[in-house]
């Protein structure tokens, strides 16, 4: 039986996680961190780190970046896997993330599900093809997402940009310029509203055609599924950094 900690487990994707781990056999969850003690839950949530007694075989991360950051400090001084799903990381929390990933294995990816996932590597071959069209972004939220553009339209940019030997470069504030499209930018468009889970569309525009590819979720469920596979994933491993593309082989 894998013992798990949720950390960020009264938000709405720690939640789910809880839930997924309930439908899996081999997974518990012993305990849970967040910012507020829940005392109807099944198992104990501390708000205090150094309060947490329960042995854990690995972390589940849905949280804020500053919170993830404590909990991989607590998790480096106990030998714990981490399952990153947090995002809005910046530069210097990164680095941050990578250092800890000399100490303890982590598991990082912007989006847990597997069908974004092989989206990224189709994008990336896509963009070899069409490897002179445009290329345009757009990613649609729920009204609540903090971060844009959201971590997996940065995921799906960078495997693309990748693809192409890093010679793109990303452009958010197309509405403060008066020029016309240079030919090395990805667009990036956010679009936040209501309580849409996550849609993700990459658009490459040639001379009289163009060509999508298309990602929609309509539960967050995926998202936790892909986490608690993860979690499988990362307990047998050495320190370092891993992602989806360790997980998913063609």
């Amino acid at each position: 039986m894998i013992k798990v900690l949720v950390n960020g487990c009264n938000g709405r994707m720690g939640q789910e996680v809880v839930a997924q781990i309930k439908r899996t056999d081999d997974f518990i969850t012993v305990a849970g961190f967040d910012k507020e003690i829940n005392y109807t839950s099944t198992f104990p949530i501390y708000n205090n780190i150094d309060n947490i007694n329960e042995l854990v075989d690995v972390i589940i991360d849905f949280s804020m970046p500053e919170a993830t950051l404590k909990i991989l400090e607590y998790a480096s001084t106990r030998n714990i896997p981490v399952v990153i799903a947090t995002t809005g990381f910046s530069d210097d929390q990164m680095e941050k993330v990578k250092t800890f990933s000399n100490i303890i294995p982590i598991f990082k990816s912007a989006n847990m599900s597997y069908e974004v996932n092989v989206m990224s590597k189709m994008c990336a071959i896509v963009s070899k093809l069409l490897s002179d069209s445009d290329i345009e972004i757009i990613e649609e939220h729920h009204s609540n997402k903090v971060d844009a553009p959201s971590g997996t339209a940065l995921l799906l940019a960078d495997s693309i940009n990748d693809a192409l030997n890093n010679e793109l470069y990303y452009e958010y504030n197309r509405h403060s310029k008066r020029e016309k499209r240079n030919k090395k930018e990805i667009g990036m468009h956010s679009i936040r509203g209501g309580t849409t889970v996550g849609k993700h569309t990459v658009m490459f525009f040639g001379d009289n055609e163009s060509f999508e590819i298309t990602h929609n979720v309509s539960s967050r469920s995926v998202f936790a599924k892909g986490a608690v596979k993860a979690a499988e994933f990362i307990t047998t491993k050495k320190p370092g950094l891993y992602s989806m593309d360790d997980l998913i082989q063609i």
